[in-house]
């Protein structure tokens, strides 16, 4: 699970009191109850194919006592305090900017002409949303967002018009149609245009 050497692994479970709980000890215990030879041998020995098998059989068994259930396979939860992953804070203006930028992208690739593409706007604006909440003038603030908002819903009609009944284009440029989200709606929303299964949790 740690990509631990086999020296490494020993090495920690002798002084990782959970680790030789996990394994079925009673007691704390000060040496190997093997060889640490054994543990190379054995995993070479048993090999790759035999170990996922080993896996599935304990959660098969553990699902047949009752341990688990079978809701409890359908979702993962992963809870950790570091976990890396390449999402930067979703501010609208940015999420709106992004959108403008992969939308006018996937037009060009699939050769689909817009009436205008905004770029050079919308980059701008973007820049201004955030020099503006810096230094606490919001309703300008307010103001580039609704500019941003406004051109990234006439691409999008200006999209929809030009890919209707093409039904290859439509499901190419579905994920990215998302135009408007509330700060207080219920249900899902995009954190981040690459990553939509990103979630945020509130605290408290």
């Amino acid at each position: 699970m740690h990509s631990l050497s086999d020296e490494v692994l020993c090495g920690r479970w002798i002084e990782n009191p959970y680790y030789q709980y996990f394994c079925g000890e009673v007691s704390f215990c000060h040496r190997l109850p093997s060889d640490r030879s054994s543990v190379t041998r054995w995993r070479q020995r048993l090999g790759e194919e035999q170990l996922v098998t080993l896996i599935q059989e304990s959660l098969s068994v553990a699902h047949k006592t009752g341990a688990i259930g079978a809701k409890d396979l359908e979702r993962v939860v992963v809870d950790t305090t570091v976990q890396p992953k390449a999402v930067a804070h979703p501010t609208d203006a940015r999420l709106m900017h992004r959108a403008i930028i992969k939308l006018v992208g996937l037009a060009k690739r699939h050769r689909v002409p817009l009436r205008q593409s905004y770029l050079r706007l919308a980059r701008r604006a973007a820049i201004m949303v955030g020099r503006y909440s810096h230094a606490h003038q919001f309703k300008r603030a307010q103001c580039q967002l609704k500019f941003l908002r406004t051109r990234l819903g006439r691409i999008i009609r200006d999209i929809r018009r030009k890919i209707n009944g093409d039904t290859a284009l439509e499901s190419r440029f579905d994920p990215l149609l998302v135009r408007s989200q509330d700060q207080h709606q219920r249900g899902p929303k995009v954190y981040a245009l690459h990553a939509p299964e990103v979630e945020c949790i509130g605290k408290g």
